[in-house]
């Protein structure tokens, strides 16, 4: 009878859910839109910025500089002369004004290295930084396809060819949907197998489960697995429907290989939210223990930052996170195109984990199942 009481236990589990307005709000939510505005509003990306040109020289090489600056990185620059200049970027209308000096063309066929002034706003942050060297790519560019055609012998002595794997158009949309799903995948199993518990807990169901003929085990796992489902098929259907549709992600490797990672990576995660749902009391305590547990995950996992750029320490221990070993698993997949053969070490690791994962909450169930006893 053991299985069909997890089934049916399960099957409850996502009945409940079904009559919580707010929790599926959420989850549509989260494998829909946020992963849409994470994937198109990267924060470091440069979009449309609002730009200046003082153009004093008026040449061919002047007039080359200004129509290479346009969207989508910048909006059209606006022609401007010098007095106009500090009145809009006081009243914020500009976030870049280039200026070029008088006789630049003239300068720069020369060789005497003329200056061009650009001035940021920086309190616009991720535009001010990383428009700064966008402009200075563009104008170095200009400058120099410009020389030789004036210069036979003005070609660079080292000719750089880029082959760019797995994003050869740099698009930031691409790594920002992956990534968000990531770590909506992540987010939602803890979220959703914690609430359970604790709104089983506050409704008063738990003490009708425990004079049932069912077992911890029985109860904990019933809800391990109906979370995973829901987790699981939301995150299919924002791969296929969001990620491919929308924003027409093309996914590198097997979509059934990466469920499979998934279910593994669930099979902890919902584990470890049952654990968080044990050490608290309420509602409001589980949100304030997500936010301890959910930041360091997500963070620290290698899907923001590269683990390489973070302390021997910080990789040392992240190491016993499920989440380190998905994003590497789901990146490798789903960029890459890499098989089993590439990230069955991941594999191993999240079955581990999440096999010491559920005995250490099913320990801890048990025990606070005894307390209420």
């Amino acid at each position: 009878m053991r299985g069909a009481n997890i089934l049916h236990l399960g099957i409850k589990e996502l009945r409940s859910l079904l009559r919580d307005p707010v929790m599926l709000v959420l989850i549509i939510y989260a494998f829909s839109l946020s992963i849409y505005s994470a994937a198109t509003a990267m924060p470091e990306s440069l979009h449309k910025a609002p730009i200046a040109v003082v153009d004093e020289d008026r040449s061919p090489l002047s007039l080359r500089i200004v129509d290479a600056l346009y969207p989508p990185y910048f909006k059209k620059p606006v022609l401007i002369d010098q007095k106009e200049m500090d009145a809009r970027m006081d009243g914020g209308l500009d976030t870049f004004a280039l200026t070029i000096p008088p006789g630049f063309q003239r300068d720069v066929l020369a060789g005497r290295s003329p200056a061009i002034q650009l001035n940021i706003d920086a309190t616009r942050m991720s535009q001010a930084f990383t428009g700064s060297s966008y402009l200075q790519s563009i104008i170095m560019g200009e400058v120099t396809s410009f020389l030789q055609g004036y210069r036979s012998n003005s070609s660079p002595p080292v000719d750089l060819a880029l082959r760019v794997r797995f994003n050869p158009q740099l698009n930031k949309s691409w790594f920002g949907s992956i990534n968000e799903l990531i770590n909506k995948i992540t987010m939602l199993s803890l979220i959703l197998t914690g609430a359970a518990l604790i709104r089983e807990r506050e409704h008063g169901t738990l003490e009708h489960l425990l004079v049932m003929p069912v077992t911890p085990f029985e109860i904990m796992a019933s809800k391990v697995w109906a979370m995973a489902l829901v987790t699981l098929l939301g995150s299919v259907c924002s791969l296929i429907l969001v990620v491919q549709g929308v924003l027409a992600v093309p996914i590198g490797g097997s979509i059934p290989l990466f469920v499979t990672g998934t279910l593994l990576h669930l099979f902890a995660t919902t584990s470890l939210g049952i654990f968080i749902g044990t050490l608290a009391r309420s509602m409001p305590q589980f949100g304030l223990l997500m936010m301890l547990v959910l930041l360091p995950l997500q963070i620290l996992s290698g899907g923001t930052t590269p683990r390489e750029s973070m302390p021997e320490f910080v990789q040392f221990v992240m190491l016993a996170s499920p989440n380190t070993h998905f994003v590497s698993l789901a990146q490798a997949i789903l960029f890459r195109g890499a098989g089993f053969e590439v990230v069955w070490p991941q594999f191993v690791f999240l079955a581990l984990i999440g096999l010491l994962l559920f005995v250490l909450s099913l320990a801890r169930f048990r025990t606070t199942i005894g307390t209420m006893t």
